[in-house]
């Protein structure tokens, strides 16, 4: 009987160890209007439409990941678009100061105007990176704004952890 003890004790001094190695990280990140836009309609009822994107983003309140400052994004996504909704993933390079890679898968919802994004939110995880960001694991939220001139701010949140 006492040897069954130990695994869960042992596990309840490794849980509060593993939880400590996440670091918390914030961040706003400012997108400017698509370089690159494809939009098809489906043809099932109006509104209804496929739409491939990639642009860049510029990172105004840097996170702070494994002592180095965010600086820049490229992101490429997929959205379904219906009306004025809409409902995609995709998948951002970003480039470090120090110039290592993060690599971060995105899924979320838009409310559009005029085709541009006016308010949008999502999540996204950690799928890989270079340099000090090898093999970072981690996820978090994004909330987003937008503005006439088809650009967008993204209030972005969450946590990572580096292997040992």
């Amino acid at each position: 009987m006492r040897f069954k003890t130990i695994p869960v004790y042992l596990s309840l001094i490794a849980f509060p160890t593993i939880s400590l190695a996440q670091t918390k990280i914030s961040g706003t990140v400012q997108c400017a209007k698509s370089d690159e836009q494809h939009v098809l309609e489906v043809g099932d009822h109006p509104g209804h439409s496929l739409m491939i994107s990639k642009g860049k983003c510029t990172w105004t309140k840097p996170m702070e990941i494994a002592g180095t400052q965010t600086k820049d994004d490229v992101g490429t996504n997929f959205d379904e678009v219906h009306g004025n909704k809409s409902q995609g993933h995709g998948y951002v390079v970003g480039t470090m100061a120090n110039g290592d890679n993060m690599y971060v898968r995105t899924q979320g919802s838009s409310t559009l105007k005029d085709s541009a994004v006016e308010s949008a939110n999502g999540a996204w995880s950690f799928t890989g990176g270079t340099g000090k960001l090898k093999g970072v694991k981690g996820k978090g939220t994004y909330q987003g704004k937008g503005a006439p001139d088809g650009s967008a701010t993204y209030e972005v949140e969450g946590e990572y952890e580096l292997p040992k």
